[in-house]
């Protein structure tokens, strides 16, 4: 029985090197360890990094000509903006910036024009990047490693994202496990993680992939970068989600999780939880504070219920 690695990746350049293209993640990491049958899709970006195949590791290819998967805009909300703003004014300039998906966290990296020297070191990279690095703002000179480099282990986005990693060596796609690897998160100062829930329980765990038992999506890198970035010296986590559902009927806020909800970040690694109404600093409070901070940042309408069931519960 043998290993064989299935990919997509572009076109081979002059030395025979394929790259790995949007999507380095876990494939990456298998690079030299198991043989290859790669798909040349003739729209893939060539990027750079740790994410090059040769053709002496490859069994075989086929050709392909199709476009990537686009990321649809997202519609953004007032209730976006205040959430934004709160975090954007807490970075500081030098920061080295990890972005989960959404359009929170897209429209925190709207808010940095005027910061100065900072860099990434993200899972994914998003079109919100790509201003900060075209004007300057993203550097990347204070990092401690991959000096002048912006590091991700994806791109998911429009077609100008795609045309932007092209051949640009300021780029570089590595696998997941070191991107994500909490130690090297911790290894920048002033790391910032900025990730989107779906609910939070008193005691601050964060429910970011189901609710209840039905599941929306995977834990992704948030409890990787959110552990990483409370062991960065002056580092700080943000966890952001809108403060009710769309119609306003239900709390994201709640006493306690769905039940069968999984714990993506649990509440020893959580800091800063951020909704409209403001920052709920949970790290290193006891669960009488983090009950009073989280219900301080609730929809006012649902606040003298919570405080009823803090009350059952005995947190207050």
């Amino acid at each position: 029985r043998h290993s064989l690695v299935l990919a997509v990746v572009s076109p081979p350049d002059r030395h025979g090197y394929f790259s790995l293209g949007t999507n380095a993640d876990y494939v990456a990491a298998l690079i030299g360890e198991a043989p290859f049958f790669v798909e040349v899709n003739h729209q893939m970006p060539r990027t750079y990094g740790e994410n090059q195949v040769h053709v002496s590791q490859l069994v075989g290819w086929c050709e392909a000509d199709y476009p990537l998967t686009h990321l649809p805009a997202r519609p953004v909300r007032e209730t976006d903006r205040k959430i934004a703003g709160y975090v954007a004014k807490r970075i500081r300039d030098g920061a080295t910036l990890q972005a989960g998906i959404g359009s929170i966290p897209d429209e925190v990296l709207g808010l940095l024009d005027g910061h100065k020297d900072l860099g990434v070191n993200t899972e994914l990279l998003s079109d919100g990047f790509i201003d900060l690095i075209e004007n300057g703002v993203i550097t990347g000179t204070r990092k401690r490693t991959h000096r002048n480099k912006t590091i991700t282990s994806n791109a998911l986005g429009s077609n100008r994202l795609y045309e932007f990693v092209e051949e640009n060596p300021g780029v570089e796609f590595w696998p997941v496990d070191h991107t994500n690897d909490d130690r090297n998160v911790a290894g920048e100062d002033s790391f910032v993680a900025i990730n989107a829930t779906l609910e939070v329980d008193f005691l601050g765990q964060c429910a970011s992939e189901s609710l209840g038992s039905e599941y929306w999506s995977s834990s992704g890198g948030q409890p990787d970068f959110a552990r990483g970035a409370i062991l960065s010296e002056l580092g700080q986590s943000f966890i952001v989600l809108r403060s009710t559902t769309a119609d306003e009927s239900i709390s994201r806020i709640v006493a306690q999780l769905h039940p069968g909800a999984a714990v993506t970040t649990f509440k020893n690694v959580v800091d800063c939880v951020v909704t409209e109404f403001g920052v709920a600093e949970l790290h290193g409070s006891t669960i009488r504070e983090r009950t009073h901070r989280l219900i301080s940042i609730a929809h006012p309408k649902f606040r003298d219920d919570l405080e009823r069931r803090a009350k059952e519960l005995e947190y207050l």
